[in-house]
């Protein structure tokens, strides 16, 4: 009967809470270099210093604000057949409000028009180009230039284009969530060994050869090599496998792992940047700064959609100015081909995707190293597994029980017994195929646990032992 011993869930919390401040700090920190990291992946990268509470809030502010643009609208009057109450000064609603959005709302949008004609132009000037030009003219037409202003038209393309930013700023953000929760594997104190004492140091203050203490139940906080004392480890985080691993002497562990039953001393062998989670966490940030091959094609269709706007809007002018010798007429077509020119569902469709993707892949615990290669995966017809561990539930359970010269459901009496002292995975999965089959039992006595072999304890009178 195979036993590793698992680790005692109630010194885990403590450990949680010590360095509270300083753990906090080690989050500020990977969200900054995530925030770093997403200004440098997507054609948004213009608008990429705000955050999504900042587009949350300008998006409804224009929304409310956009209400009486609408009310008053004349094509809305007309659609749902009413009137609008007028007012002195009403006729001054929708060039105020749409001043506004104008500017609190399309900000973001002129100064990354503004930043892509310095490299590249792209979606950002196709939106500052739209709405600049239908904010212009219709401001043109409320001081007396002939024609229909496009104050509606405006103001909900901004409202769109701000949602729109909102949703794929709050995906990149949920995204980037799973390096926070991979920072979170890693404790901020560790209990370093000098003179034959036992201090508490922050991880960070931890340098190579130094030799450090993991009780029982404890986060290994950093990558070393085991110097002295047995026990199980959980790698499940690392490997994919829920069966704990027996560590001994000149074994290494990984920091983020979970220590089992036994009490080690560990020699710090990696620091820093240099640890397995770190490398972890820096392939994920890579695929979030990485640009796909489908987001490198939306920025070159932007640039060209920008270009083919601008020259057909140049000859509607010119036609409708060589047939028909209106210039306002001309300027009013011009207009409306700028403003229905702006694909918003192209800048945002393929990043949102993507950014969904990956998040829900990193939310099932696939990492994805390169966001090219997980376009690609949808090609995929084969795939090997070279471990069943990751293929299972990650819970035990007790599938056949072999005996010799006693009866099953004895045996498993016994056994059940023997480890319902224990909060090892596979005791607790014998303890449960017991209750299952409503076996009685009970508890054993005297009960020990042997680090990193099995248990031993007194059923029935008989001494046992399950290593």
């Amino acid at each position: 009967m195979q036993r590793h011993h698992e680790h005692h869930g109630h010194q885990q919390p403590q450990q949680e809470y010590v360095g509270h401040d300083e753990h906090q700090k080690q989050l500020a920190d990977v969200r900054q270099d995530l925030h770093q990291a997403r200004q440098q992946h997507s054609h948004h990268d213009k608008h990429a210093g705000h955050r999504p509470e900042i587009f949350k809030r300008r998006f409804f502010i224009c929304l409310v604000l956009s209400l009486p643009v609408l009310y008053y609208a004349p094509m809305l009057q007309m659609w749902f057949g009413y009137r609008a109450i007028a007012f002195p000064g009403s006729e001054w609603v929708a060039p105020i409000l749409g001043t506004i959005i104008y500017f609190y709302g399309g900000w973001v949008f002129l100064r990354g028009a503004w930043r892509e004609l310095h490299s590249k132009i792209g979606m950002m000037t196709l939106i500052a180009l739209a709405i600049t030009v239908a904010f212009i003219y219709s401001l043109a037409v409320s001081f007396g230039l002939r024609g229909e202003p496009f104050y509606w038209e405006l103001v909900t393309l901004v409202d769109i284009m701000l949602l729109g930013h909102w949703i794929e700023m709050a995906s990149v953000q949920g995204a980037s969530r799973a390096l926070e929760n991979l920072a979170e594997l890693v404790p901020t104190v560790a209990h370093r060994l000098v003179n034959g004492r036992v201090e508490d140091v922050q991880v960070n203050t931890l340098q190579h050869d130094d030799l450090i203490l993991v009780r029982p139940g404890e986060q290994i906080p950093i990558d070393g090599e085991v110097t002295e004392g047995a026990s199980s480890v959980n790698e499940a985080f690392l490997t994919g496998e829920s069966r704990p691993v027996t560590k001994h002497i000149n074994d290494e562990v990984v920091a983020g792992s979970v220590n089992g039953d036994g009490a080690l001393t560990v020699k710090v062998t990696r620091t820093g940047e240099q640890t397995t989670l770190s490398q972890i966490m820096r392939l994920v940030e890579e695929a979030q700064s990485s640009k796909s091959r489908y987001q490198a094609l939306a920025d070159q269709l932007a640039y060209w959609l920008t270009l083919i706007a601008i020259t057909v809007a140049t000859l509607t002018f010119i036609v409708w100015l060589a047939f028909a010798p209106d210039s306002t007429f001309a300027i009013n077509r011009a207009v409306t081909v700028l403003v229905i020119a702006c694909p918003h569902a192209l800048g945002l469709a393929i990043p949102l995707v993507i950014v969904n993707a990956t998040a829900m892949s990193a939310k099932h615990g696939i990492l994805v190293r390169s966001r090219e290669a997980f376009e690609r995966a949808r090609n995929i017809q084969t795939i090997a597994f070279d471990k069943t561990g990751t293929l299972t539930e990650g819970r035990f359970g007790v599938q056949r029980i072999y005996t010799d010269q006693i009866d099953e459901l004895k045996a498993l009496r016994i056994a059940a017994t023997l480890e319902s002292l224990s909060e090892h995975p596979l005791a607790q999965a014998i303890v449960q195929e017991a209750d299952r089959r409503q076996i009685q039992f009970t508890k054993g006595e005297d009960f020990q646990a042997i680090p990193g072999s099995g248990v031993e304890g007194t059923v029935e009178q008989s001494t046992l032992s399950s290593r």
